[in-house]
């Protein structure tokens, strides 16, 4: 929860508290609580009162890749009113949280490169202020966390994780990025695999799980990306042998010494052959220990990929300070 003057207004303008009655969610869910606007020395014609969820994004540029902020939702939780001389008003809300949403939270521990927030802007006499920022953790959907216990059985290890600008070929995908969980793969796949990374676009209906993975280059070729598919409604997401339909596809692709694309392994399996759009090979993060843990919630191989809980604020506030700014 943060506390913040209003500048674009001036000294003695409104300030505005955004109160989250929970700052947990999951995909598909809601996030509620109150906006509070407060003690203004002067009448105030308020023109609009709108919520934004925004993230971290990294994309591709010519010169390189680029980094920035990117809203993914907007909700107006109130129109034009006036608010007088040393009044205030409290604002209820419900905003929904996309399926899409990235994942941030695993096992209670924060997946280090992801940060997403609720954003609040005030509007008053044709300026905004984006004056009030709360960090939202979002934890995987109990189909998406059954994946995720998955990656723990093979002795992966967890690498880190980015949202990417981009689309994915074939997919449902509603919003224009898409989230990346990196992982080492187990040590019997490390002279044919780089890495493996995880990618879920979920609906309603149903979750997608994507997963690529970084083939290493040999004497007589270079390295490639092969690509896996898995499309299931939640409830058969949830029975799934995701541990045997991993380990079954990147043993597929292991077993092809000259690259290319593979099937998913098992009847849900689909073939993949342009992969992700705007996606690139290299992204620059740091590697930590494993992602380890048991799906009993044993969380401690996830803390050197994570970031502690007390630097989380001044993490997040330097994450989207330019975008303040």
């Amino acid at each position: 929860m943060f506390k913040r003057v209003m500048w674009a207004f001036g000294v003695g303008g409104p300030s505005v508290d955004t109160v989250l009655a929970s700052p947990h969610c999951r995909p598909g869910e809601h996030l509620s609580g109150d906006v509070r606007i407060a003690a203004a020395d002067f009448d105030v014609e308020v023109q609009q009162v709108t919520l934004g969820l925004v993230t971290r994004v990294e994309s591709e540029r010519a010169e390189g890749e680029g980094v920035g902020t990117s809203e993914f939702h907007r909700l107006e939780v109130s129109g034009s009113f006036q608010l007088r001389a040393g009044a205030s008003k409290t604002i209820p809300f419900r905003l929904p949280v996309p399926w899409e949403t990235p994942v941030t939270e695993v096992y209670g521990q924060h997946l280090h490169g992801m940060t997403i927030g609720v954003r609040t802007e005030l509007a008053i006499a044709k300026a905004v202020d984006k004056g009030d920022l709360d960090e939202v953790s979002v934890r995987p959907t109990s189909s998406q966390q059954r994946v995720l216990e998955a990656f723990s059985q093979p002795g992966f290890q967890f690498k880190g994780a980015d949202v990417e600008l981009g689309q994915i070929y074939g997919a449902p995908q509603q919003l224009p990025f898409y989230q990346e969980i990196e992982f080492y793969p187990p040590p019997d796949y490390q002279g044919s695999v780089n890495e493996v990374e995880l990618t879920f676009v979920a609906g309603p209906g149903g979750l997608m799980v994507v997963l690529e993975a970084d083939k290493r280059g040999g004497m007589f070729h270079s390295g490639t990306d092969a690509y896996g598919r898995f499309h299931l409604d939640h409830d058969q997401a949830l029975h799934a042998d995701w541990a045997t339909e991993i380990s079954g596809w990147l043993q597929s692709v292991a077993d092809q010494h000259c690259g290319g694309f593979h099937t998913g392994h098992g009847p849900h399996g689909n073939h993949d052959p342009n992969g992700k759009h705007g996606h690139h090979d290299e992204h620059g993060h740091r590697g930590g220990p494993g992602w380890g843990g048991a799906a009993a919630g044993v969380a401690a191989g996830f803390v050197g990929g994570m970031v502690a809980g007390e630097v989380l604020e001044e993490v997040f506030e330097e994450v989207f300070e330019d975008d303040e700014d």
